[in-house]
């Protein structure tokens, strides 16, 4: 599972944006996706893109994928992880955390990198509705979500996937939330998120009045002030502190008893390297890959604009050593 980046698109600052920027409209020849609109337990709902064959054959292998943060089944890894998919025979879906499938959610509630309740009871119908077997990737901030349902999980997840894999995800969020806040990250990437978040919680202020203090959020100039007023506090957390401690997934990888893959680029802006989980400090369940190159979820091959080919691929061949 090697990855060599392009020379062409040199450093991990231009290895994240450009992908997300222009290898979207590379997968042009992917069947369109199915939508689906679940009701949650607490019955608000999610909506789940899938590709066409996941309704009509449910023999075959299922790849479910949990985006990363403000991400969708548009998002260009999510298309890439598509088209791998498709071109194995494989069915494939991707389930919305909720507001991020362009209808804000009708709870008192949004999502959060640490929400392995959301992640077990998504599973658990995937594996009701199909009888192939399932395997799921996180991207991002989904596979931290991932990784911390598999650590609660312990033996018990066995009975639902048959393997796990994060991509470029945070395991150690107060790591990532002060990296992102800091220098060319904060004016790019904070803007980028606060652009998107801002809007969908002051949404949520006005289907439930009161749920928090307007003021304060208008005020919030980074993910931490945004996760302090919002995402902690509507998600049974005291502030950002708690959250990013109790939600990280690096402290729970010794409990992972089903199969994980941790893939990582050690240039990535996002995920500082001193941060990532130790060899020493894992279960014998969890394999940690570490590409020198990649940024955060790019991993871009090919003349440009490129494709992000080499992370379906190096995941799917581990995913395939599992499936059975």
């Amino acid at each position: 599972m090697e990855y060599i980046a392009p020379a062409w698109l040199p450093g991990g600052q231009l290895q994240t944006i450009w992908p997300a920027l222009f290898s979207r409209n590379t997968y042009v020849g992917i069947p369109a996706y199915i939508r689906t609109r679940w009701t949650a337990p607490d019955g608000d709902f999610i909506d789940v893109d899938e590709l066409p064959a996941a309704q009509t054959d449910r023999n075959k292998p299922l790849l479910v994928m949990f985006h990363g943060l403000e991400g969708s089944s548009r998002s260009h890894y999510a298309l890439a992880m598509a088209a791998y998919a498709n071109q194995q025979g494989w069915n494939f879906a991707v389930p919305h955390f909720r507001g991020c499938s362009g209808e804000i959610n009708h709870a008192p509630r949004a999502y959060h990198s640490g929400d392995f309740a959301e992640i077990d009871w998504v599973l658990k119908r995937f594996k009701s509705l199909h009888t192939g077997p399932v395997v799921a990737v996180g991207i991002s901030m989904g596979g931290n979500a991932l990784l911390r349902w598999a650590a609660e999980m312990q033996s018990a997840a066995d009975n639902v996937v048959q393997a796990v894999a994060a991509v470029c995800s945070p395991l150690d969020l107060a790591a990532s939330g002060h990296a992102i806040g800091r220098g060319f990250n904060r004016m790019v990437y904070t803007r980028m998120f606060m652009r998107s978040m801002v809007p969908k919680a002051l949404a949520k202020l006005q289907q439930h009045p009161g749920l928090f203090d307007k003021n304060v959020l208008l005020a919030a100039k980074d993910l931490y002030d945004f996760d302090n007023v919002f995402t902690g506090p509507l998600h049974g957390f005291s502030g950002t502190e708690d959250y990013w401690q109790r939600a990280s997934a690096k402290p729970g990888l010794e409990d992972v008893c089903v199969p994980a893959l941790v893939l990582n680029a050690l240039n990535d802006p996002f995920v500082p390297q001193d941060s990532l989980p130790e060899p020493n400090k894992i279960s014998a369940n969890v394999v940690l890959h570490y590409t020198p190159k990649g940024g955060h979820v790019g991993f871009t091959q090919g003349l440009p604009p490129g494709k992000v080919d080499a992370m379906p691929q190096m995941v799917g061949k581990w995913l395939k050593q599992h499936l059975s």
